[in-house]
């Protein structure tokens, strides 16, 4: 297994030295044996300060740190990497809540951020980039290992009609150095087809990179795109090398890219025209040799008729158009990508997988997957680390199942709807606002409109409960 992560890893990006700063333990060593698993070098720190102890004599090629620390916190350990100028790239752990500290801390010299719950491979994924990244900005040579053309990644399961077909498409698709519109909901699975359109192009053996579009301010998304010359604005206190420049030679994924600013659609659109471009702060023209993907869970064609979405961009982006199907629409495959996630995750846990006992593959078929892949898959996670190697029934399983909305024809399936006897309607209350704030991926403003209730009053609740992200795990569908 390591061989496979081992060339993953240098797929995706680089292996280095890593160096991960957590107060949890727990969460500290998930993230280490992740890293390690992948081909990394790990070592791993208590608290800020001990780690800045560390890197004064030390070396490393990628810092992780979490943001919530007793004494200093991540953000003022990244001011104080950059104002050491210590030379490492920084990767900032956080839970949704905390979104805009993290993108601060990207003007302070991170790299990246990434929200709590996450899946490995993410997480892989990103670390690997920003040692890459490193490595460019220092003048280091990178190589990658070139990828047989037609391989699709083995995530891809499913024998339906519907994947059977997105197989086709993303095969005609691939060896071609079109633009590509990967549209569906959110979870099922749209940068995985992505990097199946990576892998199956003569670009396979460069750099895939990825980028979160809604996330990021106008002026920081510039940045990140395109890059910018130190002193281009206030704080920019070094070169910083944009995602472009990360993906030359291979595919640039811009993920929802409904979120970007109309004057960056702009800019963005005379990239794909013109295929050059200039950093921020600078007049030096750059060509770009990259294949730009873009996905969304809005309907582009929508948004260019009420305006929010330029229209020769829409034109440039949907050359070829490849719909993810949503998971209830495919309820043939769960039986397979049920399979699929058990197996892997007692692979990565170390762990005998559990055994789905009839009535829990029948609630598996009957649910209506609101979450898509993603959901599924968190839900084999949290069993597999819960109920290793025993039997799991429908009853362990319909506690962590949101509850279809009122009215709905998935509604009507009394075993998903049924409420658990014996718990207090506290606990009840608790469940439901966990369930619903998961489902939306932390999202409190979505969580608190699907709830019908306030958003002083989901964070009122939240508190009383004593809510802590970082109390979840870290595991989650990418």
């Amino acid at each position: 297994m390591n061989m496979i992560n081992n060339e993953y890893a240098s797929m995706n990006g680089e292996l280095g030295k890593i160096l991960i700063v957590d107060d949890f333990r727990q969460a500290r060593e998930s993230m280490a044996e992740t890293l390690k698993a992948a081909g990394h070098e790990v070592d791993c720190r208590s608290s800020a300060v001990e780690a800045l102890k560390t890197l004064e004599t030390e070396r490393f090629d990628c810092v992780v740190t979490d943001l919530k620390m007793p004494g200093m916190t991540g953000l003022e350990f990244i001011i104080q990497i950059e104002q050491r100028k210590l030379g490492v790239q920084t990767v900032m752990v956080t839970a949704h809540a905390s979104v805009a500290t993290a993108v601060d801390a990207m003007r302070h010299g991170a790299f990246d951020y990434i929200e709590k719950p996450f899946n490995a491979e993410q997480f892989e994924r990103l670390v690997g980039q920003a040692v890459r990244h490193g490595r460019l900005v220092s003048g280091e040579r990178c190589s990658f290992p070139r990828i047989a053309a037609g391989t699709v990644p083995s995530e891809m399961v499913g024998a339906s009609k519907l994947m059977e077909g997105l197989r086709e498409r993303i095969a005609q698709v691939a060896p071609t150095p079109e633009t590509a519109l990967i549209t569906g909901e959110s979870g099922t699975g749209k940068e995985l087809v992505a990097r199946a359109v990576h892998a199956s192009s003569d670009r396979a053996g460069k750099e895939f990179v990825s980028l979160n579009c809604p996330a990021l301010s106008a002026q920081l998304l510039e940045s990140e795109l395109f890059g910018h010359e130190r002193g281009a604005f206030t704080g920019a206190d070094m070169q910083r090398i944009g995602r472009f420049e990360l993906a030359e030679g291979g595919t640039l994924l811009l993920d929802e890219i409904a979120e970007i600013d109309p004057r960056l659609q702009a800019k963005l659109l005379r990239v794909l025209q013109e295929r050059t471009f200039e950093r921020v702060g600078s007049s030096k023209t750059i060509r770009a040799d990259v294949r730009v993907l873009a996905s969304t869970n809005r309907d582009l064609q929508k948004e260019v008729a009420e305006g929010r979405f330029r229209e020769d961009l829409y034109f440039r982006l949907a050359v070829v158009p490849l719909h993810v199907p949503a998971l209830r629409d495919r309820k043939e495959d769960i039986p397979e990508l049920v399979e699929h996630f058990l197996a892997r995750s007692a692979a990565r846990l170390q762990r005998d997988p559990c055994v789905w006992d009839l009535s829990a593959q029948q609630l598996m078929l009957d649910y209506h997957w609101p979450g898509n892949v993603r959901e599924l898959e968190n839900i084999i996670t949290r069993a597999s680390v819960l109920h290793s190697g025993k039997t799991v029934g429908a009853d362990e399983l319909r506690r962590w199942l949101i509850a279809p909305p009122t009215g709905s024809v998935a509604q009507a399936d009394a075993s998903v709807s049924e409420p658990p006897v014996g718990i207090s309607l506290e606990e009840m209350e608790r469940k439901m606002i966990e369930a619903t704030l998961e489902r939306f991926g932390g999202h409190r403003a979505k969580t608190a409109q699907a709830l019908g209730i306030g958003l002083r009053t989901l964070s009122g609740k939240l508190r009383q409960y004593g809510y802590a992200p970082r109390e979840k795990s870290f595991l989650k569908a990418g």
